[in-house]
C-alpha cells in the first residue's frame, strides 16, 4: 500500500493495516437477524430451542449467538421462544454428533437446533433424520453436505439453512477492487461505489478497526434451490 498498490480482501479479513477494505459474505447481525427469524418459523414462534456451536473460543461462532441473543430481547416476537442450551461440538463431527443426541435427550420438548457451523450442522441433521426425530434443524451449512437433509415434511430434518453465495462474494470483491483502482473510494468508512447490476454499496467500520463492504444478508438453501447448488460448493 506504501508503493501505492491497492490491497483488499474477500471472505476472511486479513488485519485492519493490511489492507484498504474488506469485503465481507454476510454481516453479524444480519445472520443473527437471520437465523432468529428461521427459528421462529420453524418453530411457530413458541417453545425450546437450543444452539450447537462450534468451540466455545470461536470468535465468529460467539459473535452470531451473541446477535441471535441480542435480536430475540430487542423484540417481544421472540418471548415465547425459550433457549435451553449452547452446547458446543468443537467442530468434530464425533462430539458434534453425542451433543445432538445429548439435546435429545435432556430436553424431550425441544422444537429446533440451530447450528451456525458447517460441522455442527451437518452431523446434527444425519442424527435428527436417522432417528426420525420431530426436532428441526437450521443454522449456517454447506449445501453439498446439507443437499439430503434438505426438504419439507418428516423425511427431511431441515427445512432449509443459510451460508453466503460464493459468486455474489466474489463478483462484489471484483467490483470493490475496481472502484479502489480507479479512486472512486479510498476504503474509508463511508465511502459509496455501484457494483454493476448488484447496486450500490457502502464502505462501513468494521470490528477490527479497519472497514469492510457487507454483500448483505446470509444466503438461504431450500427445497426450490438446493439441487442447483449442491453442484456448486
Amino acid at each position: 500500500m506504501d508503493a501505492g498498490i491497492k490491497v483488499s480482501c474477500l471472505d476472511s479479513k486479513v488485519n485492519a493495516d493490511s489492507r484498504m477494505t474488506f469485503v465481507n459474505q454476510a454481516g453479524t447481525t444480519e445472520i443473527g437477524q437471520s437465523l432468529m427469524e428461521a427459528i421462529y418459523d420453524i418453530t411457530g414462534g413458541e417453545g425450546q430451542w437450543a444452539i450447537l456451536s462450534a468451540t466455545s473460543q470461536a470468535a465468529n461462532q460467539n459473535a452470531w449467538i451473541e446477535a441471535m441473543k441480542e435480536v430475540m430481547a430487542d423484540d417481544s416476537k421472540y418471548s415465547k421462544l425459550e433457549l435451553v442450551e449452547v452446547a458446543y461440538g468443537d467442530d468434530e463431527p464425533q462430539k458434534s454428533t453425542d451433543q445432538t443426541q445429548a439435546l435429545l435427550s435432556k430436553y424431550p420438548d425441544l422444537k429446533v437446533i440451530c447450528a451456525p457451523t458447517t460441522v455442527g450442522i451437518n452431523a446434527a441433521a444425519k442424527v435428527l433424520q436417522d432417528e426420525k426425530s420431530s426436532v428441526k434443524l437450521t443454522g449456517l451449512g454447506l449445501p453439498s453436505e446439507m443437499a439430503e437433509y434438505i426438504g419439507e415434511g418428516d423425511d427431511f430434518s431441515c427445512p432449509y439453512m443459510y451460508l453466503w453465495n460464493p459468486i455474489d462474494v466474489g463478483r462484489l470483491g471484483a467490483y470493490a477492487s475496481i472502484a479502489l483502482v480507479n479512486e472512486d473510494i479510498t476504503g474509508a468508512e463511508g465511502d459509496t461505489f455501484t457494483a454493476g447490476d448488484m447496486g450500490d454499496y457502502e464502505v462501513v467500520k468494521a470490528s477490527d478497526g479497519g472497514t469492510e463492504v457487507i454483500l448483505g444478508p446470509p444466503f438461504k438453501f431450500d427445497p426450490s434451490n438446493i439441487a442447483e447448488w449442491k453442484d456448486v460448493y
